[in-house]
């Protein structure tokens, strides 16, 4: 795997068993991590900020469900809402957007992937976990076609494994991740 010092923004994208995932790691992220960690995690469009106060007590770094034209700050972890698509107008703004459903997904993992490669390129690194459909994967392709990393949740370990199996087989990746290894790799993302 190349280092990758530059990092200014991860995207984690997932479905269907992703949120033990996403826990399990926000429990072992290092406070010291100054990248912005955003989440794009499919679920039912009233399910309200549950998610962000779940995810909160787990970790120090404040967590925050984006709001349109939210600013982009350092440690920090963002969550897109649900029934929004999230794009980047910027590498300082974010903005939600309520067009139609992508891969029968809002927000769509594949959209966000793509604004965030046209912005950051290779500075940012998508990952995508466990789910049971292909969003996310076009989007994984687009971040390695403008330079970015690209990891994927080591398929064998997901709850269900359609999405990280899928984007296996299409994509040139860098990095298979066991969940248990997912913290470690980006506390150590300025150390390696």
């Amino acid at each position: 795997m190349k280092t990758q010092k530059n990092t200014e923004l991860i995207i984690i994208g997932g479905s269907a068993g992703s949120l033990q995932v996403i826990i399990e790691m926000i429990k072992k992220l290092e406070e010291t991590v100054q990248i912005p960690i955003l989440l794009v995690v499919h679920r039912k469009a009233q399910s309200g900020n549950i998610l962000q106060t779940l995810l909160q007590q787990f970790t120090e770094i404040p967590v925050i469900e984006i709001e349109d034209k939210a600013e982009v700050r350092n440690r920090t972890i963002y969550i897109a809402p649900a029934d929004y698509h999230l794009l980047f107008e910027n590498k300082k703004n974010m903005s939600l957007d309520s067009s139609e459903k992508m891969n029968y997904s809002r927000p769509s993992i594949d959209v966000t992937f793509r604004s965030a490669a046209e912005i950051y390129g290779e500075n940012m690194i998508g990952i995508l976990l466990s789910g049971a459909n292909a969003d996310g994967v076009e989007g994984l392709a687009y971040i390695k076609k403008n330079n970015g990393q690209v990891w994927i949740q080591d398929p064998e370990t997901a709850e269900v494994d359609y999405m990280p199996k899928h984007a296996v087989e299409k994509i040139d990746y860098d990095l298979i991740v066991k969940p248990a290894n997912l913290a470690d790799y980006i506390n150590h993302l300025y150390s390696i």
